[in-house]
């Protein structure tokens, strides 16, 4: 690839980007106030959140904890945040002793209550061990939000709340989740601090360096 086509591949992609987020703000902009709102009134209630989804989407299962558990723009306290993709022990235990498709759900039944926030990431939508974490939820209570790409497959179709990114590259799906997932820190953040809010990022956030 010469220099021209790499310019031309960067504007695309770019490109492909920057339209998926419009469409997004279009179809699914009041899906995603309507979590963001539920996330505050989860967190305002004394309950925490648990996320969690496979390779990039376990990767913003943790960036998403951390923003919580840490800070996205404004100062405050820290709020509850878990990803159920961190503990390599536990990961291991469970998917040895019960199977992959339960390393989300086994800790769901030990950590959930009923007025937590169980958040799926899915880029197919169909992962069998996300949807397994949300049917757990369900059934003890939590609300459900589902981060889902292409037709929204199953997990759409198993969550309260579904934000469905309508593509099939991987890579742009993944982009706009981690968007959204900013999102909802800062309309959470938002909520709880209002006028307190500084105007652009801290540049002390651990995840702004």
């Amino acid at each position: 690839m010469d220099t021209k086509q790499a310019l031309a591949k960067v504007a695309a992609s770019l490109q492909e980007g920057a339209e998926l987020r419009m469409q997004i703000s279009r179809d699914n902009a009041e899906a995603i106030v309507e979590a963001a709102s539920v996330i505050t009134g989860c967190l305002r209630s004394g309950g925490k959140l648990l996320l969690f989804g496979n390779g990039g989407s376990a990767a913003d299962a943790q960036h998403l904890a951390a923003e919580f558990v840490g800070r996205f723009i404004g100062e405050r306290r820290p709020l509850p945040a878990i990803a159920l993709t961190t503990d390599s022990s536990i990961l291991t235990a469970v998917g040895n002793d019960y199977g992959f498709e339960q390393i989300f759900a086994r800790q769901v039944e030990g950590l959930g209550h009923s007025n937590d926030v169980a958040i799926g990431i899915s880029t197919s939508g169909n992962s069998p061990n996300v949807i397994a974490a949300v049917e757990a939820s369900r059934k003890l209570g939590l609300k459900t939000i589902g981060l889902a790409g292409k037709d929204g497959g199953r997990l759409s179709k198993s969550v309260d709340i579904a934000i469905t990114i309508s593509s099939v590259n991987t890579a742009r799906i993944q982009e706009c989740h981690i968007a959204i997932g900013h999102l909802f820190c800062e309309l959470v953040e938002l909520d709880l601090l209002g006028e307190n809010l500084p105007e652009r990022l801290d540049s002390k956030s651990s995840l702004s360096q």
